[in-house]
Order: structure tokens, then C-alpha cells, then sequence
């Protein structure tokens, strides 16, 4: 867990961008912990979540988009349901995760981008995933091609990781689904 320099001059703007992105309000948050208790992933973020909101509150914006919690979040919505405030962590993380990624912030952790680019280019291009060829390509992205083969071999041998994806109905509409968010996105981006 990281120890904050409350020295640093915040960005005042920066909780109401966030509670405008994310349509919930960071500033409701007391810190009680209660997200963080039931995080099943609060023990590998250096920031707990709750810790997170607090340094949207403080509007430090380079220590919230630069932390691995926001990339390790699961959006599981665990946080979310157990929040005596209503506010809507799962949604902060993933508001700052985009944040990131538009302002060219470095990833904390920089495989999982390249999972998230490798899974939604699979669900894209088929319209649903196929584990291989997402594994595949995410491991070709990651460059960590040998860590697990032998247990990739032995799912493909045991039927778990179909070799061939399916075909499926509906794959144009599933396209047109990303289409209409890439737009949505680039006017988003535009008014900002």
C-alpha cells in the first residue's frame, strides 16, 4: 500500500469531472471502508478503493490515474452494493480507467489493457468471445507467450478451449453495438 504526500497541490475541478463522467458523486464518500472490506481484490491494490475516492475528493488526478486499483478492479459492483452513500465506485474505476487511457497516462499495470483490447477485439470481430484466439492474441500482445502453455495445451486437449470459434447469429448488430459506442465516445470527446 502506497503512503500519499498530501503536500501536493490537488486539482480542484477534478472531483465534479469524475462525478459528471461517472453520474454518481465521489464527495459523498466518508471513507467507512466498507468497499474496500468486500473488495475481493483489495489485497493486490495499492490504493484501497475507498483510498481511491479520496484522492478524487483531494483531486490529485495524476496519483488516481497513475495507481494499479483502478486496473486491477474487477467492476464486479461488490463496492458499489456496499456503499451506505449510493456512490458508484465501480463506475468511478471505470471512469478513471478511460481517463487514463484518453489522457496517455501509462497503465500501472500494462497487461491488462492489452487483455481488455484482446477480449472486446474478439467479441467485436465475432460477436462473442472465443477463448483461444483471445488468448492468442492477448499472449502475442503481452509478449508472455510460454508462462502457462502446458495448461493451455492441456484445456484444448480436454475440449475446454474450442479450437474453432462459433458461428452465431446476430454478429453484424453486435458490430454495430461497438460502432455506435466508438461515436458515442468520439462526441463525448469532442465536448470536452
Amino acid at each position: 500500500m502506497k503512503v500519499l504526500d498530501l503536500g501536493s497541490a490537488g486539482d480542484p475541478g477534478f472531483e465534479a469531472q469524475i462525478a459528471k463522467l461517472a453520474h454518481t458523486s465521489p464527495a459523498a464518500c466518508y471513507a467507512c471502508g466498507k468497499c474496500s472490506a468486500g473488495c475481493p481484490l483489495a489485497y493486490e491494490m495499492d490504493y484501497q478503493p475507498h483510498q481511491v475516492l479520496r484522492l478524487v475528493q483531494l483531486g490529485l488526478k495524476d496519483e488516481a490515474l497513475s495507481c494499479s486499483t483502478i486496473w486491477l478492479c474487477a467492476s464486479c459492483i461488490t463496492c458499489s452494493t456496499r456503499c451506505p452513500r449510493e456512490v458508484d465506485i465501480a463506475q468511478v474505476m471505470d471512469t478513471l480507467r478511460a481517463m487514463a487511457r484518453t489522457e496517455g497516462v501509462r497503465a500501472a499495470l500494462p497487461k491488462v489493457p492489452k487483455f481488455y483490447s484482446s477480449f472486446l477485439g474478439r467479441v467485436q470481430a465475432g460477436g462473442r468471445l472465443h477463448e483461444l484466439s483471445m488468448t492468442i492474441l492477448y499472449k502475442l500482445r503481452s509478449g508472455d507467450l510460454f508462462s502457462d502453455l502446458d495448461l493451455g495445451i492441456k484445456m484444448v486437449l480436454r475440449g475446454k478451449l474450442k479450437p474453432l470459434p462459433p458461428r452465431i447469429q446476430g454478429r453484424d448488430q453486435v458490430r454495430q453495438i461497438f460502432r455506435r459506442v466508438a461515436e458515442a465516445e468520439r462526441r463525448e470527446e469532442a465536448a470536452r
